[in-house]
């Protein structure tokens, strides 16, 4: 009986040759993940077969037979593929921000993925995707949502925001009052902390509000209906500390002041030492300052891994979950109240979610940069999460 145990477990559940559909699921061949045919009951083996690629945009999709992420060429593309790709991955087809054709900046030395003859937009677009040494034009070039755009080029050492500098910022508000920050992805999705709904879980008592600079202007305000947690997130460490709030009606976008910011996509090069932009109504000064009617911005600085944990700086407490960004001379940071909020950074002529203001030690303080959630890190647990609660 142990004997047999033991191979269920190594066998089946561990899934050594192959890959399972989870915790107790069935063990897959490889070959069966992204074939367009749901295996899963969870849909798990094809929910991550599509991803977006750099400042670019370019579509790529995973080649289970090849183990390999791959372009997908331009060759019989239009927006039909592209708003099907997009539903896939979890967006509103009702936004689809459109398909263009783009130049490689590197040649693509593994193939390419092509559509095979007779294929057709209505069926799951990965089955249909072949590849091929050769691409007679250019790739595909997708946006599931027009994002990162800006009118402009808790925040201590920051200063007042126009409206429209900082269209995806949110107030997350209970019962009226503003208690933590959150940032617009989509119509009905805001991206925040895990740690500001762990005392007040029940979404009925919150409320997004957005639009304006000035607190008490929030006019347009949407009900919440479902809040997603990570479900690793741990409270001692603040590893793994983001949440998904799904909204009961769809933001309405404007030109000017309510618009999404891009989630960064894979690949996305953002350096240690980049200029990067924080924002949000928390405390003003470190140590029981006032909270501001006024949004406030301030620039900061990411550091690197090994700057952040040294032992004069934060010690080791950074994971791979997170990043450290700030002043080390202090002075600028984020507080009380900032929690959630957003931690953009502008390349590619658009403004990409790099951050979540997650924890520090006090505000503003020498040496003790703010902790950020990293979000390239999640990015395929964003796009599952809002897959599975369409």
């Amino acid at each position: 009986i142990v004997v047999i145990v033991l191979l269920w477990y190594f066998l089946y559940y561990k899934c050594p040759f192959g890959k399972s559909c989870g915790p107790g699921g069935k063990c897959l061949k490889t070959t069966q993940w992204c074939d367009g045919v749901q295996h899963c009951l969870n849909g798990a083996d094809e929910s991550q077969c599509f991803r977006l690629q750099g400042i670019d945009f370019l579509l790529q999709s995973y080649s289970s037979k090849d183990k390999l992420w791959l372009p997908v060429c331009a060759e019989k593309w239009n927006d039909n593929y592209g708003s099907t790709v997009c539903v896939q991955m979890g967006y509103d087809r009702n936004f689809y921000g459109g398909s263009t054709e783009v130049s490689f900046r590197t040649s693509a030395p593994e193939g390419y993925l092509k559509l095979i003859s007779g294929s057709t937009y209505k069926s799951p677009i990965q089955s249909q995707l072949k590849r091929s040494s050769q691409c007679s034009v250019k790739a595909v070039k997708l946006q599931c949502i027009e994002c990162g755009k800006s009118l402009s080029g808790r925040i201590v050492g920051g200063t007042e925001a126009v409206n429209g500098a900082w269209p995806w910022q949110v107030s997350l508000q209970i019962y009226s009052q503003h208690v933590c920050g959150g940032a617009i992805i989509s119509p009905s999705w805001i991206l925040s902390a895990a740690h500001c709904f762990k005392p007040f879980s029940d979404p009925k008592i919150w409320a997004a509000t957005y639009g304006d600079v000035y607190l008490p202007d929030l006019q347009p305000r949407r009900s919440v209906k479902r809040i997603i947690c990570h479900q690793d997130f741990d409270t001692k460490t603040n590893a793994y500390d983001i949440a998904l709030v799904k909204l009961n009606r769809p933001i309405i976008f404007t030109q000017r002041t309510v618009r999404p910011v891009c989630l960064p996509n894979a690949g996305l090069q953002v350096n240690s030492s980049s200029e990067a932009w924080i924002t949000g109504w928390g405390q003003l000064y470190p140590s029981a300052g006032p909270s501001p009617d006024i949004l406030h911005q301030a620039q900061v600085t990411i550091y690197s891994k090994d700057i952040c944990n040294n032992r004069y700086v934060l010690h080791g407490k950074v994971t791979k979950t997170m990043f450290c960004a700030g002043k080390l001379q202090g002075g600028v940071d984020s507080c009380q109240g900032d929690s959630g909020g957003p931690l953009v950074v502008k390349t590619g002529n658009v403004w990409w979610l790099i951050g979540i203001t997650s924890w520090g030690y006090g505000c503003g303080l020498r040496t003790k940069p703010g902790m950020y959630t990293n979000v390239s890190f999640f990015r395929e647990w964003i796009h599952k999460q809002m897959q599975l609660n369409t």
